[in-house]
């Protein structure tokens, strides 16, 4: 092990002056990943904890609960689903919560993918600037090969080559460590960013079809008002004047009846 730690010391020493930025580059890098890592990690964890004690009460048509719950609530499921239960409140058209959720989502992206592309930044700032320390070296090793004595020019300029090449080795290895975790990030962030996607259609849904049920239910319960049949005017007075009729008739009759008698 000491052995491994002395070579790994030799090797930076022997590397030229570039080794040290190509050094500071990966110290800012390794500190902007590792804080990125733990913040979408922490964001993760945070969305998972608040979609599960909201989904239950979403279930079960508590909309007015569910908008107490994630009213102060930070996280992006939180602000994702206080836009949409305020909208939801307010308005009852599916396509405006969707607005809202959308919008909430996009206010999401750049605080998630906030300072991550500088990781890949400094994977190709170290690549580069190992590669100028090469190239600087190779200068410096041919420069003094010129001047040397000519039984000596062989030995100095591979010693002075294999010198150079310290510098370009670094920085390739900075460069591929910065542009994996890079990677990685950006894995994660997505991930987060399908789970706010998900989470926007469920709660969509759950409201859609908590306030179709809502509407279902008014009209149930609205008496049913039964209108009267109209009555045809012309009818009407043709009835009338058939029961005049009828009553002169038997008014006449009765008349009669003791005359001939």
């Amino acid at each position: 092990m000491m052995d491994f730690f002395n070579s790994v010391i030799a090797f930076f020493q022997t590397g030229g002056v570039f080794m040290y930025p190509i050094l500071v580059v990966f110290a800012l890098g390794a500190a902007v990943a590792i804080e990125r890592y733990i913040r979408l990690v922490y964001e993760r964890s945070t969305n998972r904890a608040t979609w599960e004690k909201v989904q239950p009460v979403l279930n079960s048509g508590d909309f007015d609960r569910a908008r107490n719950l994630v009213k102060d609530d930070n996280t992006g499921v939180g602000r994702l689903l206080a836009m949409g239960l305020e909208r939801q409140g307010a308005v009852r058209r599916r396509e405006d919560i969707e607005i809202a959720m959308e919008e909430s989502i996009m206010e999401s992206i750049p605080q998630l993918e906030k300072r991550t592309p500088y990781v890949a930044l400094g994977s190709n700032i170290a690549t580069l600037l190992g590669l100028l320390g090469t190239i600087m070296g190779l200068i410096e090793a041919f420069t003094a090969v010129a001047n040397a004595n000519p039984a000596e020019k062989a030995d100095l300029l591979s010693a002075s080559i294999s010198v150079a090449m310290n510098t370009t080795a670094f920085g390739l290895m900075v460069g591929i460590a910065l542009l994996i975790v890079h990677a990685l990030l950006n894995s994660l962030t997505g991930q987060i960013v399908d789970s706010l996607e998900m989470v926007s259609v469920k709660a969509l849904n759950i409201m859609s079809s908590g306030t179709r049920r809502r509407s279902d239910a008014a009209k149930e319960e609205k008496p049913e008002v039964k209108t009267a049949k109209p009555v045809n005017q012309d009818v009407q007075q043709t009835q009338q004047a058939r029961q005049n009729t009828a009553a002169t008739q038997s008014a006449a009759e009765h008349k009669t009846k003791p005359e001939s008698a």
